[in-house]
């Protein structure tokens, strides 16, 4: 089973990351962008065949190690 978790900051947390990418984006021309956020996105396939088991496993992956929770957020999109 393929699964695609995506993290990005919460609301609130600072991004110079995304506002280095803003910057670079109107130095380049591209005019009217605003408000970038940098995120992470993984791409994970699994052996459990059954989604909801599936979904708690990554769960526990995201929790524990994809994601610091105190500053991101993730969503989990199962593949079925």
């Amino acid at each position: 089973m393929k699964a695609r978790v995506t993290v990005t900051l919460k609301n609130g947390v600072l991004d110079p990351q995304g506002q280095a990418i803003e910057g670079a984006l109107g130095s380049l021309g591209f005019s009217g962008v605003g408000a970038v956020r940098q995120g992470k996105v993984f791409d994970i396939e699994v052996s459990e065949t059954d989604p909801a088991k599936a979904e708690t496993e990554i769960k526990a992956m995201c929790e524990k190690l994809l994601a610091n929770t105190v500053i991101e957020n993730y969503t989990i999109a199962i593949d079925r």
